[in-house]
This record gives C-alpha cells, structure tokens and sequence, in this order.
C-alpha cells in the first residue's frame, strides 16, 4: 500500500523522502535476488540444493539485506486502517489481509477456528454530583473518537450501577488501604478511583471488593494524550467456559453460571476513564489528606484529599457477553530433516482500537518476515527444522486465541516444539528490551550483534544495548501480559519476547495509531526493521542449526542466582539445600552437553550423525519441560512451571520460582511449624524440578 494513501500528506513526505537512498538500494538488490530465485527455480531439477552451515549462513545473510522499512511501514498502515477489535467485522478483514499476505507469498496457510466467551459494552454513563448541588456529566469517549473506536471499558466488568461518594486509594493495593485505614478512612459502600500502576486491573477491581467498595474508576496516571485506556479484568487466561481445554466448534463448554466460571469474573463493577475527568473527580474530594508516601509531580497537580465524597459519583454500566468466532492463522515452512521439530513466531493482530502498537507494530514485522522467508525459500531455501508464523486472535481478552490453540494441542507441543518466540508491541519507543528463558540469552546476544542498531549510526543492536546503563540485562517471563504464557507456563517450551521502548501513552487507546507511530514511536520505521531482524535471524538459528544453540550453563547460573536471592528471605530454619545440590547436577549435565555439541559440531560433514544430532537436540528441547509440575500453582493449577510463573501476591518480591514465592505470603497467616514445612516443601518441589532438568539434560536413565 503507497504511504501517499495516509491522510497527513506532509508527514508522509517526510517519511517518503527519509527512504528512497536506503530503499532504492535495498529494492534493486531484492530485484537481483528475485531474479536469481526465478533462475533457482528453472533449474532446480538439475541439482539437489546444498544443506549445510555453510549454506545456512549464506541465507542468514540473504534475510538480513531483504529488509526494507517501506514495505514494514506499508503493511502498518494498511492493519490500521480501522479499528479491529476481535469478534467484529472489522476484525475479520483483518484476519483476510494477512492470510491473504501469507497464501500471496507462496507459503502453507491455513487458520484455526475457536468459539470464546467474550465481553463488550452495552451501556456506560458516568456523572458527578458536587456538594453544591451542581453535577456534571462525563464525556467517557475520546475527543475525536467518537463511534469510531469501541467506547472504554473493562472486558469481563460486570453489569452495576451506584450512587455513592468516592474515595481515592492511590494504586489500590493492601498498602494503599492500610495507609487510609490508618487514616480513618472507609471505602464501604463507596465508588474507588485508582491510577494504573503495576498492580493489574483485574486485582484492583478484586481488592476493592474485598474492602466493600461498590464500583472502580481506573485512570492511567501522566496520560497527555487524553486517551482512555481500555482493557480486560477477567482472572486466567483462555476462554472462560473451557477452562484447561481448547474450546472447539460442539466441544464441552461450562455455563456462564458455573461456579468456577464466575471465579473469573470480578465481584463489582468497574470502568476506565480518562485522566481529565479523574483530576475533575479528585480535585473536588475532601476528608484526609493525601498520605506523604501517595505523592508525585503527577498526583501533586489533581488532588490533595482523598474523601470519602463530598461529591457523588453516579456510574451505571452495562456488560453483554457473546459467544464469537476468533480466528488463529498459521503459515508453515516445513524442515528438511527434522519436520516434526517446530520453531514458532507469534503475534497477535486483535486490538482494542486501530493498535499501530499494540499488537500491530508485530503483525507488521511478521509480515516482512514471511516475505523475506519467502524469497529465500524460491532462491533454494528450506529450514533444518519446520517453522511456524502464528497470528493471534482475542489476545486483549486474556490470550484467548493462543490459549486455546494451546490447550488443543498439548501433546505435540510438549513433545516437538523448540521454542516460542513473541513479539507483541514491537515498537513503543527507544531502547531495545527483551525477556527468555535462560537458555537462550546467549543466541539472543549473538543475534543481536548482527543486527544495524536503528538510532545510531554504525553501532549494531549489541553495543547500544550493552552502553545503556544496565548493559546486557534480559529480562524473564514471570508475568502473564502477553502470548508466551501458555507455550511456557502452560507446556513448558523455551520462550522469548522482544520489543523496543518500554512505555507509552497510547496504550490501548484510541490514539494508538498510524499518525502516533509514524509522530512519534518510529518516523522512519527503522526500530520495526531492527526487530524483524532480530526475530527473524533468531528464528533461523533455532531453526537451522545443526545443534540447538541452547545454553544451559546460563540456566544453572540464573538458579543459582535466585537460591543467593533467597537465602535473605529465610531465618535459618529452612534449609535451601535440596535446590543447591540439583542446581550442581543441573551445572553439570550442563557441561557434558556442551562438550557432547562441541564434538557433534566439529563432525556435522558426517553423513552418519543425524541420529546422534537428533538425541542431544532432543535432550536440549525437552530440558525446559522439566520446571513443569502437573499439580501446578496453588490457587492457579493452569500454571505449571516452578521458575517461571505469576505467584498469588502481586506485592512479592520475588519474581521467581512462584510456588515458593506463595507459600512466603502464606506464612503470615500460619502457625510458624506450619509454615515452615509448606516452604520446605516446595523448596524440595523446585528442587526435583531441577533435577529432573539435569537427568534430561542427560539422557539416561537413573
């Protein structure tokens, strides 16, 4: 699609004049290269095409000169033509364009259909009544959005009305209540405004019920845009009438009334709004004062009381929940010697509003990426092992589309997928972030030296991560906030997630569109470019290498780490040596596969080795399966893995091994014994995790 079909022409010349040098240069080699494919095609009858490092490089150098930031910055725009939010006609089309894109390609396309609960608003209304008897109703939508983008509002919030004063709580977790229960200060019977912080919407919405408030605003603090940010406050993920299994066209499905259905659900109602018509609300409070430990630039400028009232907040909402059709898409490129070996690449492409970020700065990449595999496959190229591009519905809901598929095909994906690599919002500003599985940081910095840094000149994506003030720091995949968590939560497959930017103000609102991406995230498309490069090229290292680049020493060293971490947790009547001594036999398994991939490396010209390729790949595949506990987490059984996992508090400090982490915020509320052996015992639950790890790491039996 030409940028000249954008509405701000101006801007527009500015990105069309920024590409032709880089461009026309990209275009014509892409010209050479598709016609040298044309001739690869004509004359492959001739002679059976080189499988070998050699050759994987040569095609690692071949995708990365394909990339273009025109064609990435066409396929933005055309995604976010219109809003698409998932259950609607426009979601739809949406779901035509990158199917189309894929089949056009050449490429094995086919999609996946799942029936999912899902929640749309009806009804909202929002005033306020002041202490003088003057009230004021709120504009809910955004200023120029009006019937065009869906109106703000919770997914999962349920039907309720109140007329009651409001009371502000700050983020609205356990300290904030406990600093206006210090205060004197009820929130029985009342209306709650809370700013967005890194407490979930969701847990906001349940905490204030438990204190008995009757409904919840929810503001994103600092917002100058005067967007609204919308979002989901269902607990779990999937569609919540198939709860652990894949909800397929005439397959079982619970009542909206069963009890372990409404689990899901909040208790009260609860509403987003935008932070103007929160500074009206909070300006007008009175009672206590703002604790000390509430305030900041932001807060300072809107309130300096937090109530109870005097003003009355009248807010009336009105939910309708329907069964829909979402719609997962796959290509897949298949291996020539392990076929049933998969390598993944997910987006989901759902948005709440037109979503040029979130989702579809990734959709956008992966794109390009299907288009550069494509032009490699007609120059001769097939991966070692299959690869597969996942386009995700309902994500927004609650992962609902990667969900489902996941639960549908557990079996397979336990026992054949190498990894899983997401990628959601690619681009939300400066600064390149990632999160794995330890086994993988070293492949994602090898990669990362291959990549063109996109905001300096000459530098690749390696040295400008390395010059932040953190250096190298890969972040893990303990939260539950985008498609990765079933593959590893859930199944237990080694997975990453990669993006650029860490915040920004349009999140999941009508603002999050072209003219923001092209004003401000990424002018020049060239973060998008850098993104695709690195998920792409990681994609063919998994895919290509004779030996998986899986690094399990960094495994053990992350273990190890978080056991130093610990040990400051506990008083001495717990014993962590059960952790540290699997920890040792995982370090030492560990050693012997490198050196067993070492030799295997050193031969891989041999023609007898495949088998023996195959067991240690195999080995290093099925390694990350172990941290999976068929049990699960306590109060969260869907969530299996005991290193990485939500855990029940979200006040935890602990970021890691989940199980542990509830049975600390259980101790409070136990005899002290009592406590001591729940810790104990999932300090040993860990600990067989980790050993286990270290006896598939080696491949033998006991």
């Amino acid at each position: 699609m030409a940028l000249s079909l954008s509405p701000h022409a101006s801007k527009h010349a500015a990105i069309s004049t920024a590409l032709p040098s880089s461009y026309s240069c990209t275009l014509i080699f892409v010209i050479f290269l598709c016609m040298l494919g044309l001739y690869t095609l004509n004359h492959t009858h001739t002679r059976t095409p080189v499988r070998s490092t050699e050759n994987a490089l040569r095609f690692q150098e071949i995708f990365l000169a394909s990339s273009t930031n025109y064609t990435i910055s066409s396929y933005l725009r055309a995604l976010t033509v219109h809003p698409h939010l998932a259950g609607t006609e426009p979601a739809i089309q949406t779901t035509e364009y990158v199917q189309t894109h894929f089949r056009d390609l050449g490429l094995e396309t086919h999609t996946e259909e799942f029936e999912a609960l899902l929640s749309y608003p009806a009804h909202a209304s929002l005033s306020l009544h002041f202490r003088d008897g003057t009230w004021k109703k709120l504009s809910l939508t955004e200023a120029g959005h009006v019937g065009k983008v869906v109106v703000p509002y919770h997914a999962y919030s349920p039907s309720g009305s109140a007329f009651a004063k409001a009371v502000f709580v700050n983020y609205g977790g356990e300290e904030d209540y406990r600093k206006l229960e210090a205060l004197g200060v009820e929130v029985t019977g009342c209306v709650v405004i809370a700013r967005r912080g890194e407490i979930s919407r969701g847990t906001v919405v349940e905490k204030a019920a438990e204190k008995g408030a009757v409904a919840v605003l929810l503001y994103a603090d600092g917002d100058t845009l005067g967007g609204v940010e919308r979002g989901t406050v269902m607990k779990g993920l999937g569609d919540p009438l198939t709860p652990g299994w894949a909800g397929v066209e005439g397959g079982e499905k619970l009542g909206s009334e069963d009890g372990e259905v409404k689990k899901r659900f909040p208790k009260i109602p609860s509403m987003p709004i935008s932070a103007e018509n929160a500074e009206t609300l909070l300006r007008s409070l009175e009672g206590a004062r703002v604790p000390y430990e509430w305030r900041s630039d932001a807060l300072r400028s809107r309130v300096s009381r937090v109530g109870p009232g005097p003003t009355l907040v009248n807010f009336t909402y009105q939910e309708e929940k329907k069964m829909v059709t979402i719609r997962n898409i796959f290509t897949v490129i298949r291996g020539w010697e392990e076929p049933d070996r998969y390598v993944l690449l997910g987006n989901h492409r759902d948005a709440w509003t037109y979503g040029a970020v979130d989702p579809n700065s990734g959709t956008a990449a992966l794109l390009d990426i299907a288009r550069r595999y494509s032009l490699m496959i007609r120059l001769g190229w097939t991966p070692r092992r299959t690869i597969i591009l996942c386009s995700w519905d309902a994500e927004e809901f609650g992962m609902v589309g990667s969900t489902e598929w996941v639960e549908q095909n557990l079996v397979n994906l336990g026992s054949k997928a190498v990894a899983y690599l997401n990628v959601d919002c690619a681009v939300q500003g400066t600064g390149f972030f990632a999160r794995a599985t330890p086994q993988l940081d070293n492949v994602l910095v090898e990669v990362a030296k291959k990549i063109k840094d996109p905001d300096t000149e000459g530098m690749t994506v390696y040295q400008n991560w390395a010059a932040t003030n953190t250096g190298i720091n890969i972040q893990r995949l303990s939260g539950v906030d985008s498609d990765y968590a079933p593959f590893l939560q859930h199944v237990g497959v080694p997975s990453v997630d990669m993006y650029y930017g860490k915040d920004y103000p349009a999140y999941h609102t009508a603002f999050d569109s072209y003219d923001w991406m092209i004003n401000y995230g990424d002018p020049f498309f060239q973060r998008h470019v850098a993104v695709s490069g690195m998920w792409g090229l990681l994609a063919l290292r998994l895919a290509d290498d004779s030996i998986l680049p899986f690094n399990y020493l960094s495994y053990a060293a992350q273990l190890h780490e978080y056991t130093n971490v610990l040990n400051r947790f506990l008083d001495g009547n717990v014993s962590l040596l059960p952790i540290t001594t699997s920890i040792h036999e995982l370090a030492s398994a560990a050693k012997g596969v490198e050196e067993a991939a070492k030799k295997l490396r050193e031969q891989e010209t041999k023609d007898d080795l495949e088998l023996k390729r195959r067991s240690l790949n195999d080995r290093l595949m099925l390694t990350e399966r172990s941290f999976i506990d068929a049990t699960g987490l306590q109060g969260k059984q869907w969530f299996k893995h005991l290193v990485y996992g939500p855990s029940n508090d979200y006040q935890s400090k602990l970021d890691f091994f989940p199980s542990i982490a509830n049975a600390f915020s259980d101790a409070a509320r136990l005899p002290r014994e009592e406590a001591k052996s729940a810790i104990q015992h999932e300090i040993w639950r860990v600990a067989r995790a980790v050993r286990r790890a270290a006896s598939a790491l080696k491949g033998e039996l006991t």
